[in-house]
């Protein structure tokens, strides 16, 4: 057994060690455990490799039959200390930290498709993820299906064929705020014999814990709410541990079948609940090697640390800025699940009670022209591709992060050609109204 799958059992141990804590503790406590005389802080092992002096010693790391680190590619120490205090936050049984929210994504799917294979997926999601899906992964002989998140389940099920491998879906969709119904999802998948992955990158499991209703895998683009300071790139895949890949192994041959790169070594048999986790790391990450940096990493950490406090705040002044926008007679239509009228309120009470995020979608009277025109007057509030950062920022998506795709793809996606993102801080709310109302009062 590798280090890897060792640190990952580990990573289970500490959960069921930990699960009586809050989040708010293990934000700050989890993952990594200082012994006497250690730093509280995880160390940057800013290192590439790792010296052995014996020769067998390491072919046994190799064969995964043994303990150790040999190469930051695969896991790094730093690493792996962040990934397990997202693990046990979302209440996973390991985790995998990746270069970006992007390659998180695309391995949690292709570590379970392959030529041949299709998915099913949510039509509101990132526009990255869509073009990911519908149009790289199609490259790679693998089919993408999208669905409407408010389609039935008996809608969703005549999206499924009998290669399909997963569903997906994202908590709350980036850029159009639609609340997913994880437990609809979650019905349909199982009905099918496949795992529900879901992106939790906008709700973070302070908000929202997947696994709790029904989902098997979470994907995060780290580079969001849980970095919050806008200084890293990074991605994390959570596994619950939860689905059976046995009894549906002809689904999966790459975990219930022996993988010939490691010398026949079957996943689930060897390595149980941990068996989706292992592969991701020992294969997929092994071959493409979207690693973080131990810098990145340890960057992280300390944005989790205060992750639990900053997204009240996003949630707290997100509900001021949506009900602000909800009142204005110049604003044409506002999304938040947070207000009494929104389609996703019910949704949003269900698996975001303590509130969604910090996100609001509106559209002005006037269309393209006059959303353009609002967003080049704001002063403290800046126009930026990010979204989820301590800092106030907007962006109009169809002229920025979705302009690559085609005026029907907007409208699959369910963005408008008004819609404007509003990623709302923790600045002080009054500051960040004020700032709306002198933006509008240009409009005239």
């Amino acid at each position: 057994m590798c280090h890897d799958t060792l640190c990952m059992a580990q990573t289970l141990k500490q959960f069921k060690m930990e699960k009586k804590l809050k989040a708010s503790t293990l934000c700050v406590r989890g993952g990594w455990k200082p012994k006497n005389g250690e730093p509280v802080q995880p160390p940057i092992v800013q290192c590439t490799t790792f010296k052995y002096d014996d020769s067998d010693e390491m072919g046994m790391l190799f064969d995964l039959k043994k303990e150790g680190y040999f190469y930051t590619r695969l896991q790094n120490p730093t690493s792996d200390a962040v990934a397990a205090k997202i693990a046990a936050l979302e209440g996973g049984v390991g985790a995998m930290l990746t270069s970006s929210g992007q390659a998180a994504n695309f391995y949690a799917m292709l570590n379970i498709c392959g030529a041949g294979d299709h998915f099913v997926a949510s039509n509101e999601i990132y526009g990255g993820t869509f073009n990911l899906f519908g149009v790289t992964m199609k490259k790679l002989g693998i089919d993408c299906t999208f669905v409407s998140p408010e389609a039935s389940e008996d809608e969703l099920q005549k999206a499924f064929r009998p290669n399909t491998k997963a569903l997906f879906g994202e908590t709350i969709s980036n850029p159009g705020c639609k609340v997913l119904d994880i437990e609809k999802f979650a019905r349909v998948a199982h009905k099918n014999g496949v795992p529900l992955i879901i992106d939790n990158t906008f709700a973070t499991p302070i908000n929202c814990r997947p696994f709790e209703w029904g989902c098997d895998i979470v994907t995060h683009s780290t580079t969001k709410y849980m970095d919050g300071h806008a200084s890293q790139v990074g991605g994390c895949v959570v596994d619950s541990g939860n689905f059976d890949w046995d009894a549906h192994a002809d689904k999966f041959p790459g975990l219930t079948t022996p993988d010939e790169s490691y010398h026949g070594l079957t996943y689930t048999k060897a390595f149980g609940k941990m068996a989706y986790m292992t592969k991701l790391v020992a294969q997929l990450m092994r071959d493409l090697g979207s690693t973080p940096s131990p810098q990145n990493s340890f960057l992280l950490n300390l944005g989790l640390e205060t992750l639990h406090l900053r997204v009240q705040r996003h949630c707290a002044n997100a509900q001021r800025v949506a009900e602000f926008l909800h009142d204005d007679p110049r604003v044409a239509w506002v999304r938040y699940c947070g207000l009494k009228d929104d389609p996703d309120y019910e949704l949003g009470r269900k698996y975001l009670p303590d509130g969604s995020c910090g996100v609001v979608g509106f559209g002005l009277k006037g269309g393209r022209d006059t959303a353009v025109k609002f967003m080049d007057s704001l002063k403290l509030v800046h126009i930026a591709t990010h979204v989820a950062d301590s800092r106030s920022c907007v962006l109009h998506p169809a002229s920025h992060t979705h302009r690559q795709l085609s005026d029907e793809q907007l409208r699959e996606a369910g963005i408008a050609p008004d819609f404007i993102r509003f990623s709302v801080g923790i600045e002080d709310i009054d500051d960040i109204i004020d700032d709306l109302k002198q933006a509008l009062a240009q409009l005239g």
